[in-house]
Formats: structure tokens, sequence, C-alpha cells
């Protein structure tokens, strides 16, 4: 008997977007893999994803995690232990660690396919997960004895939390407090407060390895004076991986939150009443640079989780718009006697669907063509395309499943159809790993104007040479913004207010370039199939005409805003 099932995956697109429009096939050699594998694959984790992994989903939404503060732990639901233990147990996630650490080799955007399929049906079965994937990261940078500890992470599936935000500080990381004391046997002593740790705390593993980025006494201040400690829950044998007892770094205080109420955020404090002992990453003083290799992927990660959830949206508002009577068709409205038809028949709920699935479909092959750049050693072009993924990916997919709720009318408001909880569990992702905001100022500061424009440059290029006039239009209205953005940057060294102009726009023009790479990757899918050409067509004349308006509104930028207007 079929598992009913919420999830709703689209493999038939990802491997569109795999082996037609972006050409893994030809990387499939260096990884020992071929097309029939990578098909079996992703029909594999599909049904993982559609079956015992989305199954304890709209559950453990309604009886969430339940916090001891007299024991400081988290028992974590039975239903979803059983959805956690099955991706776990499958393995896929070796595929997304170095070789030499025990990990499977294979394109990046692979990888993040199968995430998204993993992401649609329950994100937060992905997200608890991370466990081998930090230890990767141990085993490539640590020292010789840091990589047995990532050996031990692995072979006892040890979890794993990033150990960043603190309660004053925020996204402003540079601000933090917590600090790390040297011992005389070379481990460290950590105390402070961290909040909105996720994963901080649970029962799925015996053990959960911390990276803390924490203050070494006698630093600088700012981000160059952190380092990275791994600091475990339990204290542990380094060459057996027996555990010798609590460490002290306990979990405070975990969140209710508006949605992925499964995933446990929590606060943690280290060091209060008996010491969290700890051991520098590597053996070097070099924790922001280390963390960021950490943040990259999880901004990654964000991104596909919420086009996930859009695409799962989309494809459950379509299923329900076929079945679902109402109303007479428009071009027999007068007429009482007029059969009913489904509301997808109805013109606005057709433009609501269509809407979705441009988004949904476009960005999806944002973020597997952000991945194929890696995988084909462009890094740089991956960083330019980073907050595009993290931050276009999370507002639109917020933005478009509220028209996938639209497309239920009442019936999307119950809790009978996922819907409603798909857009709670979503709205952190405009959030968390640096809010869209962040994500404009990065996109902008750090990766146009410090390589001079230099990958931006290079993506317009490509852009230019899809023959589609809707896509040729929008990518001058672009241009013009930077150009204009570029322009208050260089006048901003005499005129330091003109600064204020360019921080009013940047999330306009991240949110503009990511329309357009939207808008550019569907054109180039409608070069190669005919099944994507009305969608296109549609995002062309709909949305890409936007970008016109939003230079004009640019342009016009004063500083007004800054004056006194409260």
């Amino acid at each position: 008997m079929a598992v009913m099932t919420h999830y709703r995956g689209n493999v038939g697109d990802l491997r569109f977007n795999l082996f037609e429009l972006l050409g893994m096939g030809d990387l499939l050699e260096g990884y020992e893999l071929d097309v029939d594998t990578v098909n079996d694959m992703l029909t594999e984790v599909e049904r993982l994803a559609s079956g015992p992994v989305a199954e304890s989903f709209a559950e453990v939404d309604r009886d969430p995690p339940v916090y001891d503060p007299a024991s400081h732990s988290v028992r974590m639901p039975e239903a979803f232990k059983r959805s956690y233990r099955a991706w776990m147990d499958a393995e896929w996630w070796r595929m997304d660690m170095p070789v030499a650490a025990g990990g499977q080799g294979a394109p990046r955007m692979l990888w993040w396919a199968l995430v998204e399929l993993i992401q649609g049906a329950q994100a937060p079965v992905f997200m608890f997960g991370g466990g081998p994937s930090f230890a990767g990261l141990l085993h490539t940078i640590g020292t010789p004895e840091q990589r047995r500890i990532a050996e031990i992470m692995i072979d006892r599936r040890w979890a794993a939390s990033m150990v960043l935000t603190e309660p004053d500080a925020g996204s402003d990381v540079g601000a933090g407090r917590t600090v790390a004391k040297q011992q005389d046997d070379g481990s460290w002593h950590i105390e402070g407060v961290k909040r909105f740790i996720t994963s901080g705390e649970h029962d799925l593993e015996e053990n959960i390895v911390h990276f803390v980025l924490a203050r070494p006494v006698g630093a600088g201040p700012g981000t160059k004076g952190l380092s990275m400690f791994v600091v475990p829950k339990y204290l542990f044998d380094a060459e057996t991986g027996e555990l010798k007892g609590r460490n002290g770094v306990y979990a405070t205080n975990v969140e209710k939150k508006m949605g992925i109420k499964v995933s446990t955020t929590c606060e943690l404090t280290l060091g209060a009443n008996e010491p969290a002992v700890g051991w520098l990453v590597g053996g070097v003083h070099d924790g922001i640079a280390q963390m960021f290799k950490v943040i990259e992927s999880a901004r990654m990660q964000v991104g596909v989780k919420a086009i996930a959830a859009l695409s799962t949206g989309y494809l459950n508002a379509l299923e329900y718009a076929k079945i679902r009577v109402q109303g007479a068709d428009l071009t027999r409205a007068a007429d009482k006697t007029a059969p009913r038809v489904t509301i997808d028949r109805h013109p606005d709920v057709r433009r609501m669907l269509m809407l979705q699935r441009a988004y949904a479909e476009g960005l999806r092959s944002t973020y597997l063509y952000t991945a194929s750049v890696l995988d084909r050693g462009d890094p740089g072009m991956n960083d330019l395309l980073l907050p595009i993924v993290k931050g276009v990916g999370s507002e639109r997919a917020s933005e478009m499943l509220m028209l996938s709720l639209q497309t239920l009318g009442g019936s999307g408001f119950l809790q009978d159809y996922p819907i409603e909880q798909y857009i709670r569990d979503t709205k952190i992702d405009t959030l968390y790993e640096g809010t869209t905001g962040i994500q404009g100022q990065d996109f902008f500061f750090r990766k146009i104007v410090r390589d001079n424009a230099e990958c931006l440059n290079r993506l317009f290029a490509q852009i230019e040479q899809v023959p589609d006039e809707a896509v040729k239009g929008a990518l001058a209205e672009v241009r013009a913004m930077v150009d204009t953005m570029l322009a208050w940057q260089k006048a901003a060294k005499d005129q330091p207010d003109e600064i204020y102009k360019v921080g009013q726009n940047t999330t306009r023009l991240l949110m503009s370039v990511g329309d357009l790479v939207i808008g550019w990757l569907l054109a180039r899918s409608a070069q190669i199939s005919e099944q994507k050409v009305a969608v296109s067509k549609f995002f062309g004349e709909t949305v890409l005409p936007e970008l016109s308006v939003r230079r004009q509104i640019l342009e016009r930028t004063d500083n007004a805003l800054m004056e006194d207007v409260w």
C-alpha cells in the first residue's frame, strides 16, 4: 500500500537541469559515475524523501521536542527519530565529505539536487544530520590528532552544531564576547553564552560536537580576533571515542518558534559552573575564515531549503487546482446554468500557478547553476551567486508560497493541507545565516565592489549570449543600476552621505539581479525544451519588465529617508 505524503518532488526537472541545461554528464567520468547510476540515485532519494523522511512532517510540528530545564536536555519525538534514522542509515551524506575521510566523490550539483529532495520532504532531518559534514571539514583543516577525532565522529555518527551568534551581537559576529583561555595541557576553556544555535541539543546521537567561535584572552577586537574551537557535549577518549563524562556546555533554553518546530534552536551556556573544554581547530587562530567555510555551505543549504519548499508548495497547489471545482468558466460567467469548472481554468488562478512555477523552476536552475560553476572550477562565480541563492531564493519562496495558499483559498489555511506549515517553516529562511538585507550588502560590497565587478561582468557576458529580447532588456536595466550604485560608492569617498544611497538599494539590486538570472536560465531552458517555452515567455513578459521601474526608483534615490522622519 502506497504511503500518503505531503511531499511532491520534481525529479524530472532535476534531471533536465543536471543533464540538458548544465551538462553534468561530461563530469561524471571523473567521479566513477554514469548517467544511469545518477538517475537511480535520484529515484532512490525521492523514494526515501516522499516515504520515511516526509512521514513525520506534520506530526512533529504538532508534537515538537520537549526541553527539560533541570537536566538541560531535549527529548526528540519518536516519529522524527525514525525519519532521521532513515536518512542517516542510507548514508547519502557521504557525498558531502572528502574522499580521504570516507566520502563518495560526486559533482556538487548532484549533491545539492539530492539535498533538495530531502529538504522538501522535511528539512530538519537534513539539518540534524550535519555531523559528517562538520567531521569532513575537521578532517581537512584539523591537526593530525583532530583528523582522528573526525574519523570518530564519522564512525560513531556524532552530531555537530555551528556556534556563532550571541545575545547582544546578533549578525555582528565580531562583537562576540565569548572568551577562550588556554590551559597548560594545550586545551582551552570556553566561557560565554551563545544564542540561536541550530541542533544545539537533542538525543538523536550519543554526542554533539560544537564548533564554537570565541575570542582568546588578549586577542584583538572584531572578527580577526576570533578563533574556532571544537567543544564536545561529552568528553571522550581521543583514540577510541569512548565517552568520559559531561563537558561544561549546556542548553539553557530552547526557543519556541513560528515554524520548523522540530528543529531545536538553543541557547548554549559554556563554562558557567564547570569548564567547557575545547581544542583550537587546526592549531591556528583563523576562526572567521574557517567558519566561513561552514557559513557558505549553510547559506546554500538555506536557499535550497526554501526553493524545495516552494517547489512542493506549487505542485500541491497545482494538484488541488486541477480537482477543485468552483464557478463557471469566465466566458460563461453570466450563464447561471453553465457547468462548474476546476479552478485551474480561471485566469487569475492560472496566473498565480504560472508565477509559482516560474520561480520554482527558475530558482532550481539558479542553485544548480551556482553549484555547477564550482564543479567547473570557478569559485569566484560561485561566491557571487551564493547571496542570490540564499537571499532571492528565500524571499521569492516565501512570497510564492503565499500564492500557493491563495490557490487553495480557505482550505490552505487549514492544517488539513501542508501549505500553512510550508509558509511557517520557510519564513525563517529569509532570516538566518544572514537576513536578506545582509545578503544584499554582501552581494554589493563584498561580491561586486571588492573585485571591481569582475565576476559580475563575466556573468553579464554569459547572459548577453541568449537571444531573448526580454532578458537583454532586463540586463540593460540591471547594468544601469550597478553603474549608478558604483558611482555613489566612488562619490562617498568625498561625500560620505552618498553611501546611504547605496545602502537603500542593495536589496533592490540583489532581487533584480536574481530575477535577471532566473529569466536568463528560463530562456536558456526554453532553447532546449519546448516544455519550458511557456514559462520562460510568461516570466519575460510579466516579471522582467518590472526591472525598468526598479531602475527608475533606484536612480531617484535621495537621502530624505535618512533624516529624522520618525
